[in-house]
């Protein structure tokens, strides 16, 4: 097992009480959900360097990228939320 600090995180009541009718493990699903958000911050850095470096993205690169997230060729980005 991974490490880990004992923090205090102070969050609103009502996101206390959604917690914990999701989870009896609230350390662990606020980890995932930290984890989730610094993948997200680092591959946002990753991508604004790629475009510093070669330019912006071009609508036939962000269809393709959006087919091989959503497996669809779709490029109006109307993915519906799972």
């Amino acid at each position: 097992m991974a490490d880990t600090t004992r923090i205090t995180v102070t969050l609103p009541n009502e996101q206390v009480a959604e917690l914990r009718k999701i989870t009896d493990n609230v350390s662990g699903y606020v980890a995932e959900a930290v984890a989730r958000q610094l993948r997200h911050q680092l591959l946002g850095a990753d991508l604004l360097r790629h475009q510093e470096e070669h330019g912006e993205f071009t609508e036939e690169e962000l269809a393709q990228a959006r087919a091989s997230i959503f497996g669809t060729a779709d490029s109006g980005g109307s993915a519906s939320a799972a």
